[in-house]
């Protein structure tokens, strides 16, 4: 079954749910409470995806991300603990305090990933799928990455469109984890105005992603996107 990844905003500027969990208090009560429902992998980010926020150093990052996973070291023989960062130095840093999966969303820092997955052998990488030429030659560096086909980046709705429906093909090549949360494509196809009422449409990427052979779908709603997989792989079995 489609493993659900749940993710913990660690910003003051989400454009989600920016805030709530900055604290690393309220940050780990959040992973915590994403566990109970259901998550198999916790993803923490610190800095915000969304159009217009500004970057951190990777300084900035690590001084938001130390308390957090700290707090996490109860947990993570539980869940898998991901990072999401383009920074080679926080990615190296969250390693050594026992996260297993860096998150990278953008292609330039892939490289610097890649050579911190070969000195680390128990690390998994997520990377952006166009980056799949830099591990073709490696199939047994390629068994411990996620191709991530970017829905959502700076993308138009027939693009986002195309790359949805890249993900049967993608998992020929690999374990395909999609960023299936809080997408401007659900608002385009839908005509939803109202922030926060786009959860069918939601779980309707996640469904489609986990039908079509995704190993992950990266999510803020875990317990609804748990439910959904769960009844459709029922009915499927």
């Amino acid at each position: 079954m489609t493993q659900v990844m749940g993710i913990v905003n660690v910003t003051p500027d989400s454009f989600s749910d920016g805030g709530k969990y900055f604290s690393p208090e309220e940050a780990v009560r959040r992973a915590r409470n994403l566990i109970g429902e259901g998550a198999a992998i916790i993803d923490f980010g610190a800095e915000s995806t969304r159009p217009g926020a500004s970057p951190l150093s990777w300084e900035e990052e690590w001084t938001r991300l130390e308390p957090v996973l700290d707090g996490m070291e109860a947990v993570r023989s539980v869940v898998p603990i991901s990072v999401d960062t383009y920074h080679p130095e926080t990615a190296r840093r969250a390693v050594s305090l026992g996260a297993t999966i860096v998150n990278c969303v953008y292609p330039e820092p892939v490289p610097a990933m890649l050579a911190l997955l070969r000195e680390f052998p128990q690390t998994e990488l997520v990377m952006p799928a166009g980056c799949l030429e830099l591990v073709a030659c490696e199939p047994q560096l390629l068994q411990r990455i996620y191709l991530d086909p970017m829905i959502g980046f700076g993308t138009t709705r027939e693009e986002d469109l195309a790359l949805l429906r890249s993900v049967p093909a993608l998992t020929a090549h690999g374990r395909v984890l999609v960023g299936a949360s809080r997408k401007r494509i659900v608002k385009k196809l839908t005509g939803e105005k109202v922030t926060g009422k786009n959860l069918g449409g939601n779980l309707g990427i996640a469904v489609w992603c986990a039908m079509h052979g995704a190993a992950v779908v990266r999510v803020h709603d875990v317990r609804e996107t748990v439910q959904a997989i769960k009844v459709v792989d029922a009915i499927g079995s």
